[in-house]
């Protein structure tokens, strides 16, 4: 029988990707919904492409053309839309991908069903964290992530026993300004920081790819995913983007996973596992690569990193109002709004500004998402006004 999936931002890079796997699955991968955040028209040429009688939209402009526009289904929109479109689609699994903190409310949709989870939005667990878990293990669902590092932790770990690891290892490519000092980013653009070496992505992870801010949520999302403690994260910067994750045993053997960069191999394994099926990627030629190097990342010029892990160790609503300001200096870089350096510091103050407070539900994420974002805004206009 075909697995019945619910994409979510089926528009973007990784929604695409996904398309494209299922497209390849020979009938074993079938798109019951979709849905995008603004762009209806290739919402609906997706749909039709695909079959599909059921998309959803969170602009409400852009939903009220699509209802315009494409009479062969149905389009849900509104506030709850996540709720709406994943109950009523009697799907098996859902691939969230969906950009940023918005992602929250699809996730929890997800779970609360009971519907197994493919996951790359990693904000869910970043600003959730324990929350989502309980969620996960009240209801028996799976979470089988598709960002490629806690992919390639997700399979180096199926194997091995409680005890046996010792340290999780995500690899980072640096980024377009690897090897740079602080005083050499004051005046980069964002087309140079759009300009990723290894990764095709969306703007916004890709910024976060830039600032190392992306490893950060990754540290904290590897903390939930796998139960592993801060101290037992270690990032390291690998320019090639061979070498997706490892593990370290407590034998002292080192277990990786390596491959070509291509998206289409995690979100292969998330949607088809357990099982695996051939993916269009070369065999991985390591003569021809000929070396692959290693570097610790610098988190005096990359604050970022830092910043996330000190979040995700205070715990309670830091990680979420570490996200919702983060969310907030980008969209203003990507505006020429704020410089480079200026995300990081906007974080910064933002946190210091607002304590963290203890996590016990996700209405209190909601309040804690609100205020971090418009403290954030305020120090964005400020620093906007004074330059």
């Amino acid at each position: 029988m075909p697995r019945r999936l619910v994409i979510l931002g089926s528009t973007g890079s990784i929604g695409t990707q996904a398309l494209e796997v299922i497209s390849a699955s020979n009938g074993e991968l079938v798109p019951v919904a979709l849905s995008a955040a603004s762009d209806w028209e290739g919402l609906i040429r997706q749909a039709i492409a695909y079959g599909v009688r059921r998309i959803a939209l969170a602009d409400a402009d852009a939903a009220a053309r699509a209802s315009e526009a494409w009479t062969d289904g149905e389009v849900v929109s509104g506030p709850d839309w996540p709720i709406e479109l994943i109950a009523g689609s009697d799907c098996e699994i859902v691939l969230n991908a969906i950009v940023g903190s918005a992602g929250l409310l699809a996730t929890v949709a997800t779970l609360g069903e009971g519907i197994h989870l493919a996951l790359a939005n990693k904000e869910s667990l970043v600003v959730g964290g324990e929350l989502v878990r309980q969620l996960a293990e009240a209801t028996g669902a799976t979470i089988i992530p598709v960002d490629s590092e806690h992919s390639a932790l997700h399979q180096l770990l199926a194997a091995e026993r409680p005890g046996s690891v010792e340290q999780l290892v995500l690899t980072a490519s640096g980024g377009p300004f690897r090897g740079r000092r602080r005083a050499e980013l004051v005046d980069v653009t964002v087309a140079q920081a759009l300009a990723h070496p290894t990764w095709s992505m969306g703007g916004k992870i890709t910024i976060d790819s830039a600032t190392l801010m992306n490893k950060g949520l990754e540290v904290i999302e590897a903390h939930h995913l796998f139960g592993t403690a801060y101290d037992q994260i270690e990032v390291i910067v690998h320019p090639q983007s061979i070498v997706h994750a490892l593990v370290r045993l407590c034998d002292g053997a080192s277990l990786a996973h390596l491959g070509y960069p291509d998206m289409r191999v995690p979100i292969s394994y998330a949607l088809h596992h357990p099982d695996r099926v051939d993916v269009p990627v070369g065999a991985l030629d390591l003569a021809a690569l000929g070396a692959l190097t290693f570097e610790p990342p610098d988190t005096d010029t990359f604050a970022c990193l830092r910043l996330a892990r000190e979040a995700g160790r205070t715990g309670g609503t830091a990680p979420c109002t570490l996200n919702a300001a983060n969310e907030v200096a980008v969209h203003a870089f990507l505006q020429d709004r704020l410089g480079f350096l200026g995300i990081a510091a906007v974080i910064e103050e933002t946190l210091d500004r607002l304590p963290a407070g203890d996590l016990h539900s996700f209405e209190s994420l909601i309040e804690a998402d609100a205020e971090a974002r418009a403290v954030a805004a305020e120090l964005v206009a400020r620093r906007a006004a004074a330059a």
